[in-house]
């Protein structure tokens, strides 16, 4: 049952390890959006955009609500924002040894 748990938690950080869904979370993070912004601010297609809104939302990150016909996405809850900020500050703190770090990371496309 423990380690059911820990694949869990694995599974919800790798959730935030996708290029695509940190710029979905970041632009969201202070206000909702529709998918037509998401993908002009992310700079995405509409297909991998659908689909990574479709995987945060069912891992709980993320929530939505339709008026008329638009559809806008927001974070679910606070925590989720104040780990976007938690994340941020405590990146500003190492970014300089993640980009030097070479164990264990894939390459990140530029």
């Amino acid at each position: 049952m423990k380690q059911d748990l820990l694949n869990t938690k694995v599974k919800f950080i790798r959730g935030f390890g996708d290029k695509t869904r940190i710029q979905i979370l970041e632009c969201i993070q202070n206000s909702e959006k529709t998918v037509s912004q998401i993908i002009e601010e992310v700079q995405a297609s509409q297909s991998s955009v659908s689909q990574h809104l479709a995987c945060l939302k069912e891992c709980g990150l993320i929530t939505n609500r339709q008026h008329g016909k638009y559809i806008y996405y927001s974070l679910s809850s606070e925590k989720i924002r104040l780990l976007l900020t938690m994340i941020d500050d405590v990146f500003a703190e190492v970014q300089t040894e993640v980009a030097c770090c070479d164990r264990h990371f894939e390459k990140v496309e530029e």
